[in-house]
C-alpha cells in the first residue's frame, strides 16, 4: 500500500500527517502531492519531507491534469499503476493507530475477492453523522466491511476522495477522476458496488481545522473559524489496549470517532462535541454570506 497525501498550504498539518504514517506503518511508502502551495511554512515542510519521501508538485506531467485535488489524484493513479493498493488521505488528517502488514494484505485481498469493490473508506464515523450511518451502513461478515446504502445524496454513496483503491481495477475500466465528488460518485455507480468502509478504521480528519474553499478565505469563513476556535488539534495515537477495544468490538458498534479517539492537547477540552470538520457546517446564514462573497469574486473585475 502506498500512502498518497494531498497537500495545500497547511505545513504543520502536513508534517503531522506524514509523521503519523511513519509511526503507525512499518516501512511505509509515502508520496506527497502538493497543489502548488505558496505558504512559506508549507514550502519548508515540503523541503523537509522531501528528504525522506517523494514530493510531487502539480506541474508534474500527466496525460490528464485537472489541477487541484482530483488532478493530483489522477497523477497518483497514473504514477503507480502496478501498486497493490493506494491510500488517499489529505494533509488535515492523520493515522490514529498502528496498522499491521496483515491488515493491509487483507484489504488488498478484498479487491480480488469482490470484483465490484471499487473504493474503501478508511476513516472513523463522524459523531455528528452517527444516526445517519446507523441507518445506512450494512456489515458484510464474509468481507469484514461495512457498505453504504444509497442515501439519496449526490455524493458519498459509491465514492470518497479519502479512500483506498486498487489501481489495476481503475485502469481496467479507463477510470479518469472528474472535477467533483458527485461526478465521481456517479461514475463509480456505473461499475462498482456501494462505497465500502473499514470495520476497523485507521485514519481520521482532525477536528476544527482552518480551511480554504476555492483557495479563498472569505469573511464568512473567517467569522466561522473564530466562533469554532479552529486550530491544530491532533489525535493521540491509540494505545494497544485502545486498539484492541476497537478491533474486538461487535460490528454493530459503529466506529464513531468520539467514542474511540482522544485529542492530544489540553486546550482541546474546550472543543465542542460532536467535533466539526468544516467551520461553516450547520451555519446557514454564514454559508449564504460565503456563497455571496465567492460569487462576487467571480463577476467583479480583479
Amino acid at each position: 500500500m502506498i500512502f498518497c497525501i494531498f497537500s495545500f498550504n497547511r505545513g504543520s498539518f502536513l508534517k503531522h500527517c506524514v509523521q503519523t504514517v511513519e509511526f503507525c506503518v512499518e516501512q511505509p511508502q509515502i508520496v506527497v502531492f502538493d497543489d502548488n502551495s505558496f505558504d512559506t511554512d508549507t514550502i519548508a515542510a515540503l523541503d523537509e519531507i522531501g528528504q525522506r519521501h517523494e514530493v510531487v508538485s502539480l506541474d508534474t506531467k500527466s496525460t490528464h491534469k485537472l489541477g487541484g485535488l482530483y488532478g493530483n489524484m489522477q497523477i497518483a493513479l497514473e504514477r503507480f499503476p502496478d501498486a497493490p493498493s493506494l491510500c488517499f488521505i489529505q494533509d488535515d488528517m492523520q493515522l490514529t493507530r498502528t496498522v499491521e502488514d496483515s491488515e493491509i494484505t487483507e484489504i488488498e485481498a478484498s479487491f480480488v475477492q469482490n470484483q465490484k469493490l471499487g473504493f474503501i473508506h478508511p476513516c472513523f464515523v463522524k459523531g455528528s453523522a452517527k444516526n445517519k450511518y446507523k441507518a445506512s451502513l450494512d456489515y458484510r461478515d464474509d468481507e469484514g466491511l461495512y457498505y453504504r446504502k444509497g442515501s439519496g445524496q449526490s455524493a458519498g454513496n459509491y465514492f470518497s476522495a479519502v479512500t483506498i483503491l486498487s489501481p489495476k481495477k481503475l485502469h481496467d475500466i479507463d477510470w479518469v477522476f472528474d472535477r467533483s465528488e458527485p461526478a465521481n460518485d456517479a461514475q463509480a455507480s456505473k461499475t462498482f458496488d456501494n462505497l465500502a468502509q473499514l470495520r476497523n478504521p485507521f485514519a481520521m480528519w482532525l477536528p476544527e481545522v482552518p480551511t480554504y474553499r476555492g483557495k479563498k478565505k472569505t469573511l464568512a469563513l473567517k467569522i466561522a473559524e473564530r466562533v469554532r476556535n479552529v486550530g491544530f488539534y491532533p489525535f493521540k495515537i491509540m494505545s494497544e489496549s485502545e486498539k484492541n477495544s476497537l478491533l474486538n468490538r461487535a460490528a454493530e458498534d459503529l466506529p464513531i470517532a468520539e467514542n474511540f479517539l482522544e485529542v492530544e492537547h489540553p486546550e482541546s477540552n474546550s472543543l465542542i462535541k460532536p467535533w466539526e470538520y468544516y467551520p461553516l457546517q450547520n451555519r446557514s446564514w454564514l454559508k449564504k454570506l460565503n456563497n455571496l462573497e465567492l460569487g462576487l469574486h467571480k463577476i467583479l473585475p480583479k
